[in-house]
């Protein structure tokens, strides 16, 4: 049994070892507690106060660590580990990198995959810790077995190289990385959706030799995983098919079936916006942009309309303007864009007002 009085920074870990015959695929969602539905509203309230699209200069972090550290208090495991975050970053003069470890700690008390993640970034980092790179890996490692996706896609990516890129710190284990790799993309991590496609790709051996030729099958199956990562906000993915579709480097080698500089337009749209934003998700990016052999959807051309349909976002419904003959008939409700002001006039209980519509007749109510 682990012993209570040894601080979860300190505990001891199996070292990292890149050289295992097998990956088990765990997921973070099956293991996390919980989440209170208004620790959530919190704590999606101050990730809106942090959107990409407002200065840093013109955010309120003293309202942001506010709200983040009320949800934090209601084990939002998320808002625990951003309010760790924002210590580490100074936005609170009263806490700082001690402050965060013991934040990260309670988190990992709690089972959270991601605080585990987190604290082999802070060992990697010297981050309230004596920086040991070993431990990291360790770390990480625990991370990615109980289910954390950036921590199977970040130690994935050291295991996938081939025989000649080999070097410090990189080890070949082509098997395990695409296990680890396909049970992020399951989680719907963008990186591991990048990193996945090459495997798909080009076939390899366990010691990243290439053993089987690029074909119509492994195209289509790694032009799949791209177009799936862009929906996870993966810019790289974006980048990667407005490439293909646009301007493909090699066309007797192309990724994509042929050349469609009008999805290449699209995806280069949407790999911009995630390179400002990489926040971004796009759940009905199909909608908009499928891949052939289906039929692209008519755009306007505008980015905010090309990102909303992606995103799923619709726009509010406009107010219905009455027509001519409406307006000839005695109202029985008033539009919804009539407005009151004071008229100037004044009666025995107070000011009278009337109502106006942009129309020259005038309503009363008195």
């Amino acid at each position: 049994m682990p012993n209570d009085k040894v601080l979860p920074r300190n505990q001891s870990l199996p070292l990292f070892n890149p050289h295992v015959s097998d990956f088990i695929c765990e997921t973070e969602a099956s293991k996390v507690p919980p989440i209170d539905a208004q620790a959530e509203d919190w704590f999606l309230e101050a990730r809106a106060m942090e959107d990409p699209e407002i200065f840093v200069e013109d955010r309120d972090y003293k309202k942001v660590v506010a709200l983040t550290r009320q949800a934090a208090e209601r084990l939002h495991w998320k808002a625990m580990l951003n309010l760790a975050s924002l210590y580490v970053e100074g936005r609170d003069p009263l806490y700082g990198e001690e402050e965060a470890v013991q934040l990260v700690e309670k988190a990992m008390r709690l089972g959270i995959p991601a605080a585990y993640d987190r604290m082999g970034t802070y060992y990697a980092n010297g981050t309230g810790v004596n920086g040991d790179i070993t431990r990291a890996y360790a770390f990480w490692q625990k991370a990615a077995q109980m289910g954390n996706p950036q921590a199977m896609a970040f130690l994935a990516l050291k295991l996938k190289v081939g025989p000649r890129s080999e070097g410090a710190g990189y080890w070949s284990n082509i098997p395990v990385a695409t296990k680890i790799l396909e049970c992020a993309f399951g989680q719907g991590n963008g990186l591991a959706a990048y990193q996945l496609h090459f495997l798909y790709l080009s076939p390899s051996a366990a010691t990243g030799e290439i053993i089987g030729p690029r074909n119509a099958e492994t195209k289509n199956r790694a032009l799949k995983v791209l177009h799936e990562g862009v929906k996870f906000g993966c810019e790289d993915c974006a980048n990667a098919l407005a490439i293909e579709f646009g301007s493909p480097f090699d066309l007797a080698d192309m990724l994509a079936p042929y050349v469609d500089k009008a999805r290449g337009e699209r995806y280069r749209m949407l790999s911009n916006a995630l390179g400002f934003n990489p926040n971004r998700r796009f759940p009905n990016l199909d909608k908009i942009l499928p891949l052939p052999p289906a039929d692209l959807p008519p755009w306007d051309g505008q980015r905010k309309s090309l990102l909303d349909a992606a995103m799923g976002v619709r726009p509010p419904p406009a107010t219905p303007k009455p027509s001519a003959a409406s307006l000839l008939q005695k109202p029985y409700f008033l539009a919804a864009d009539y407005a009151l002001r004071p008229t100037g006039l004044r009666f025995r209980h107070g000011p009278a007002l009337f109502m106006r519509h942009d129309l020259p007749h005038c309503l009363r109510h008195v």
